[in-house]
């Protein structure tokens, strides 16, 4: 904020003052402003150079003030003043419809208020504290004899207003408001300019933190398909070894591990693919009848021998009802929080599916017994690409897209998904899908 008090000595009454200036001086006051405003200069500088030049183009402006609205507290606050005591503007604190200045931010529109009596009516809701302050600013002078104000426009919207007032017998006149409001579009043009290379300068910023995610991203993705493609290689190069007859329950584990490896890279491959269609707004649910219970168990039987440490459950209540729904998405979605339960839980344990039915909706959940997740974590399961890290150190292999991708299907479907999680107790990921179609009435036999 600035704020800057000029020399008592010439308030009011001094004659010289109240001259207008020569051409020559109004020509190169207005020049040096648009010298100062098109320099890449701070407010600081260049707000104090603008009030000056008004009150050196504007024989009768003995006071100026440049009132900037904070959208937070809904406030016009003075940010630059000149002829007033700076503590007492500062601390002046307006609403949007307060006073003169108020009704002119309302408005958008520049007025004149060529008389005392225009001014007082104009500031008849002021509060008394900012009456107060305002009196104390310019040493006791009862009320402005004339005024103009002027919105401070940036594109379709005013962000503030400028001031000028006179206290002694002068009074301004329609020829001071249009060469105002030329002056205080030279200050609009500045601050447009300042919020536009404020928002280029964020933009570069945005730009490079995009970059660099780009690049964090690839990094990842490179190291995660490396990974099972390491593998695959390196046990099909042992089996192809001429010098080394394998036993065949050798051979079958290696192929084994192989085939595992290769649903690794598959699952990172479908994660991609299913970012970029939903990425592209292509992601299309064609609903149709399915039982959830029979879905959930066929997605178990498909996990269940990846792992020799969990044991699974599958629980629905005898009378679940058949919803409406895309079966693939859907399975997607139980196969990818399946898949984070055993990623999760690596001390095995039981994971257990349940299903629960609600008047408008049902909620399937999946449950693990694994390290859980700390409190700062849990909101950014549903981040891309993000991972909780093991205390340990452990890695787990995968694109981070499981659950994003879940979650933007279960939205797509109308429902909800969430996590709740305790360290060393597991954690629990639900989400809903809504009832009440075909299905639901009973119109629909799916045997």
């Amino acid at each position: 904020m600035v704020l800057r008090a000029i020399d008592q000595e010439s308030h009011p009454d001094e004659a010289a003052r109240m001259a207008r200036p020569v051409e020559p001086q109004l020509t190169a006051a207005i020049h040096t402003l648009a010298q100062v405003v098109a320099g890449n200069l701070e407010p600081e500088t260049v707000l104090p150079a603008a009030l000056d030049s008004f009150l050196k183009c504007l024989a009768a402006a003995q006071t100026a003030a440049i009132f900037l609205y904070e959208p937070g507290p809904n406030r016009l606050v003075a940010q630059c003043a000149l002829g007033y005591d700076s503590d007492s503007v500062q601390r002046m604190s307006l609403r949007s419809h307060e006073g003169m200045v108020g009704q002119v931010f309302a408005s958008g529109k520049a007025v004149l208020f060529a008389t005392a009596d225009e001014v007082a009516t104009a500031d008849a809701g002021m509060a008394i504290e900012n009456r107060r302050r305002l009196a104390q600013a310019v040493h006791g002078c009862s009320q402005p004899q004339s005024a103009i104000c002027l919105p401070l426009r940036l594109s379709d919207s005013v962000v503030g207003v400028v001031t000028l007032e006179t206290w002694g017998a002068h009074t301004f006149s329609e020829p001071d408001l249009r060469l105002a409001e030329a002056l205080t579009g030279l200050i609009a043009m500045y601050l447009d300019r300042k919020r536009l290379l404020g928002e280029a300068s964020q933009c570069r910023r945005l730009m490079h933190n995009v970059g660099q995610l780009q690049q964090d991203v690839m990094d990842s993705l490179s190291h995660e398909m490396r990974t099972p493609l390491a593998s695959i290689k390196g046990y099909a190069s042992a089996l192809l070894l001429d010098e080394v007859t394998w036993e065949p329950q050798k051979q079958r584990e290696y192929l084994g591990i192989i085939v595992d490896e290769a649903d690794k890279l598959g699952e990172i491959v479908t994660d991609l693919l299913d970012a970029s269609v939903i990425d592209s707004g292509r992601l299309k649910i064609d609903k149709e009848p399915i039982l959830l219970p029979r879905l959930s168990r066929h997605v178990v039987n498909e996990i269940e021998p990846r792992t020799q440490s969990h044991r699974f459950l599958v629980s629905f209540p005898d009378d679940f009802p058949v919803v409406d729904a895309d079966s693939g998405r859907i399975r997607r979605v139980i196969y990818n929080l399946l898949d984070n339960a055993v990623k999760y839980s690596p001390d095995g344990g039981l994971i257990v599916v349940r299903g629960e039915v609600s008047d408008d909706e049902v909620t399937i959940s999946v449950a693990d017994q694994g390290h859980g997740i700390a409190p700062e974590h849990l909101n950014r399961l549903f981040e891309r690409f993000f991972r909780v890290k093991f205390a340990s150190g452990r890695h787990v292999v995968g694109s981070g897209l499981g659950l994003p991708i879940a979650r933007n299907i279960v939205e797509a479907h109308g429902g909800r998904i969430w996590a709740e999680s305790k360290l060393g107790e597991g954690t629990t990921v639900s989400f809903t899908l809504p009832r009440g179609g075909l299905s639901d009435a009973g119109q629909i036999d799916v045997g």
